[in-house]
């Protein structure tokens, strides 16, 4: 059951005014509480604002333009979505702002309206109190009055008792009571008329103050109710806002779907391609093969010819050298295979080539124009380099040998 302000706010007395003074006071309150809602929202709004203008910045400053394809794609959309998000925010500021302009408008209304009929309250409270003021006045007059009445009637009682008493003492008692019974006559009646008076006072303030009670809970009431809604619509401002910004999320999660390795790799392929096939290796060629005008004299070599350790081709002239003391591979000896001693350690590298030992006989079963032999040893055919070789059958070619290599020891 819902209680009344006009029920339960008047005074213990005719003059007190605790219970217009309580409702005053709740009113002031709503008011501030009213203030305190506004300072809230704008506040929110600022925040709002801000929030959603750096957004927007964020998203224009983004640069992301070194990307290509899909993945590029997706981060524009995603730039797209947070500038998106941050107009959303501004959007939302706009609106709570226009709900603060609501309560602001309303708490003036209100304000204006509670001002009329406070000036209408006072108007008629101030008149009342000076009209009850005269009538306790009057009463206490009449009381006197009467009781002065009474004593006068009470003297003439007596005076008319006694026998001593002359006719002009009775005349003058008589009239005294007289005078008094007119004036207590005349106090009742001016009382009678402030008691009236006071009356119909009463009637018209009470139904005043009874019509301004309604007012001011009715006042009390739409205040408590707008600013509910106000709240209210706010948390749906701000789940409404929630909704939407998980929107953007899911459009940029949308395009992250379509977003492709393979599309986006071969995408860069064919914007950036430069050639199908390594470049050719750079190939040997010999001096000895080039002409005077740069040009190949005859077919490349297979590979270098490996020279001694410390030493170079002119250490070794062989028999078919060219006057400038270039070198010059030997050509492929008829005839059998040949016994050859190992002068030097030489380790294959290839897999044609054949490892060999200091102090290892092989035997040569051909002679290579490049200066790399085929030799024999132990079931194992391979190539050798020449210098590393000595023959072992030609005592003039191993003195000439020895004398040229002295790290050389001969078999006895």
């Amino acid at each position: 059951m819902a209680l009344l302000f006009c029920d339960a706010f008047w005074g213990t007395d005719f003059s007190d005014q605790s219970g217009y003074e309580a409702i005053l006071q709740r009113l002031q309150d709503g008011r501030h509480m009213c203030k305190d809602v506004e300072e809230l929202l704008k506040m929110r709004a600022l925040a709002e604002e801000k929030y959603g203008r750096d957004l927007v910045a964020i998203a224009r400053k983004a640069e992301g333009q070194t990307e290509i394809g899909t993945l590029k794609a997706s981060f524009d959309k995603l730039k797209a979505e947070i500038e998106k998000t941050g107009n959303l925010h501004i959007q939302l500021s706009e609106r709570i702002k226009e709900e603060v302009q609501k309560i602001e408008a309303f708490r003036e209304h209100q304000r204006e309206q509670r001002k009329k009929l406070e000036e209408i309250i006072e108007k008629l409270q101030k008149p009342k109190m000076l009209l009850h003021k005269k009538t306790m006045e009057s009463k206490r007059l009449y009381e006197q009055r009467f009781k002065e009445a009474e004593e006068a009637e009470q003297a003439v009682g007596k005076k008319t008792n006694v026998t001593t008493s002359t006719h002009r003492q009775s005349e003058k008692v008589m009239s005294r009571a007289r005078l008094c019974r007119q004036a207590a006559n005349l106090a009742e009646k001016q009382y009678k008329w402030n008691v009236d008076q006071l009356e119909k006072m009463c009637q018209d303030w009470e139904s005043t103050y009874r019509s301004a009670c309604e007012v001011f809970q009715q006042q009390e009431s739409e205040r408590i109710n707008i600013l509910r809604c106000v709240l209210w619509e706010h948390c749906n401002l701000l789940s409404m806002q929630c909704v939407q910004d998980d929107d953007c999320c899911e459009e940029v999660r949308k395009i992250l779907e379509q977003c492709d390795i393979i599309t986006d790799n071969n995408c860069f392929i064919k914007m950036k391609k430069t050639a199908c096939h390594p470049p050719a290796l750079i190939e040997f060629r010999s001096y000895s093969d080039l002409n005077a005008n740069g040009g190949v004299r005859r077919v490349e070599t297979k590979r270098l010819s490996v020279m001694l350790p410390g030493m170079s081709f002119s250490a070794y002239p062989e028999t078919g050298s060219n006057s400038a003391g270039s070198y010059t591979s030997a050509q492929q000896t008829g005839g059998g295979p040949e016994k050859y001693m190992v002068l030097y350690d030489f380790k294959a590298q290839e897999d044609d080539e054949l490892s060999i030992s200091k102090g290892q006989i092989v035997t040569i079963t051909e002679k290579g124009e490049d200066g790399w032999w085929r030799a024999w040893r132990d079931g194992i055919s391979g190539l050798v380099p020449k210098t590393y070789l000595t023959k072992i059958s030609v005592q003039s070619q191993s003195t000439r040998l020895v004398a040229a290599h002295p790290d050389y020891n001969p078999i006895k």
